[in-house]
């Protein structure tokens, strides 16, 4: 019998009442596993309602309450930690170490939700004038959005969630439909952790979910991960309804490896960051600009070390790398690879038609290494989110800067080198937001921010550490007069208040 997965409303489930599904594939096979209800305008207004009323308590509870909830979830996170992994893999494919990973990287923003009463405290500045005092208070919004992508089920929604609640918000989840699992069973822990009915809600669904999300004038804020057009989207329309939004974007992440670089570490991290999870990242590395004579060394290299990566079903253990998440992605991602010659690029490795035995269903790619890439070709210019890695070559080190900067993504972006200036003038000079040096991938730590530059991000928030208690508050500033007891009422003064 095939599962079905509801919505999350109010504390328990809610069967879906539109009539609406839509099918939800193990990628390793291809066969459709589960059924996802799709809410509809009424469903998406009755989470929101029970946000609405959970609000009333829990934006008014102690820090103390929510911390010690959000201490509780976290156990249970950490002890449930492989069963989520294991949905994930169910339903994305990445492979069990890589959702491992990803539920790891959740457990942090958790870990600095628990500890938020540092970023909620006030300032309070005493006798700016005679008997006056200024404080600055942070409060919450009232009930926020989260619209999730595909790739990460379970640590983009607990890059958002934690924060938003252990700063006295409510919310209402909109996961990907692809893979919507991983969010119900969160919502099940944080039950069971003691979190207020209607706190923490799930809707499932397409565009008309989405929409009214974004039109809803009880929803203050929303967050976003996905696309840069839908993004780009989604700030537009919440923007001219109101709502405070931070929506990340897309990206085209370049590694630049000057002629003094580590060739061998190099080569490791780039087929590291640009096949893993089958470059199903925001994140990953997807170009690589070769400076100086380097680049032909350099792409054998990569190329060694692709070839032996071990493609396979997300629950071997054996496996390295995965399936895609769905059949159509797959032959998308193919048709940059089998595109490539005619706009100019040489392909070194071409994983399209890669097949699993046992497995031939599944929505396979192989490894795909492109090498002499023009900047005009569709493989450099779009961002693929597949196992396919481009390799563009420079002479100098401000001609590769040139290339990057004239990008118009700015997610992340590395550097390898063994040059100290060289690499401090790159994390000055490159348009990013986010800058590794000798590190591939530079996801920053919980309690840094993440989000990128330009075409990756829209709205003037990044995504959690301080920028995320930043965007799910709002600032208040309370200037106050006690008169002295002592003191006889002054009368009616219809000047300008004076500070002293």
């Amino acid at each position: 019998m095939t599962k079905i997965v509801n919505h999350w409303i109010g504390g328990k489930t809610a069967e879906g009442a539109s009539g609406n599904h839509g099918p939800v594939t193990d990628p390793a096979t291809g066969e459709v596993t589960t059924k996802v209800a799709y809410a509809s305008v009424e469903e998406v207004d009755a989470a929101v309602a029970a946000a609405k009323e959970a609000y009333l308590s829990w934006g008014q509870s102690s820090l103390a309450t929510r911390t010690s909830v959000l201490f509780r979830f976290r156990a249970l996170l950490d002890a449930h930690r492989d069963e989520i992994a294991e949905l994930i893999t169910a339903e994305h494919g990445k492979v069990h170490s890589d959702a491992l990973g990803e539920v790891a990287r959740g457990l942090e923003i958790v870990d600095l939700a628990c500890g938020i009463s540092v970023q909620l405290k006030g300032e309070l500045s005493t006798q700016v004038a005679t008997r006056v005092d200024v404080a600055s208070i942070r409060q919450p919004l009232g009930v926020v959005a989260g619209i999730t992508p595909f790739n990460f089920p379970a640590m983009v929604p607990l890059w958002m969630f934690p924060l938003a609640i252990a700063c006295g918000n409510t919310f209402v989840l909109k996961p990907s439909e692809k893979d919507p699992s991983a969010s119900v069973r969160l919502a099940e822990l944080l039950s069971e952790a003691g979190l207020p009915d209607g706190v923490f809600n799930v809707v499932h669904g397409d565009k008309v979910a989405v929409d009214r999300l974004l039109d809803h004038s009880d929803v203050k804020a929303v967050s976003f991960v996905g696309s840069t057009p839908i993004a780009r989207y989604i700030h537009t329309t919440a923007s001219a309804n109101g709502k405070r939004v931070q929506a990340l974007g897309g990206a085209k992440n370049h590694m630049l490896v000057l002629p003094d670089a580590d060739l061998d570490a190099a080569a490791d991290a780039v087929v590291s960051a640009a096949y893993g999870s089958a470059g199903e990242r925001c994140m990953a590395i997807s170009a690589v600009v070769a400076v100086g004579a380097i680049g032909d060394t350099l792409v054998e290299k990569i190329r060694e070390r692709a070839e032996k990566i071990k493609i396979g079903p997300g629950s071997d253990p054996t496996s390295e790398m995965g399936p895609l998440i769905t059949a159509t992605h797959r032959d998308k991602v193919a048709s940059y690879v089998t595109g490539a010659a005619a706009e100019g690029a040489e392909v070194v490795l071409d994983g399209t038609g890669y097949t699993v035995d046992g497995h031939e269903n599944g929505h396979w790619i192989g490894i795909s290494l492109l090498d002499r890439v023009p900047t005009s070709a569709a493989a450099y210019r779009d961002e693929i989110f597949g196992p396919v890695l481009c390799v563009l070559r420079a002479e100098t080190y401000e001609e590769a800067l040139d290339l990057i900067n004239a990008s118009p993504y700015g997610n992340g972006t590395a550097i390898f080198t063994r040059d100290g200036g060289a690499a401090r003038r790159f994390q000055m000079e490159v348009e990013a937001g986010m800058v590794g040096v000798n590190v591939p991938i530079p996801v920053p730590v919980g309690y840094h921010s993440f989000g990128g530059w330009k075409d990756s991000l829209f709205g003037d928030h990044h995504i959690y550490g301080n920028d995320g208690t930043h965007f799910y508050t709002r600032g208040k500033v309370v200037t106050t007069r006690w008169p002295d007891p002592a003191d006889a009422p002054t009368g009616v003064d219809l000047g300008f208040p004076r500070n002293h």
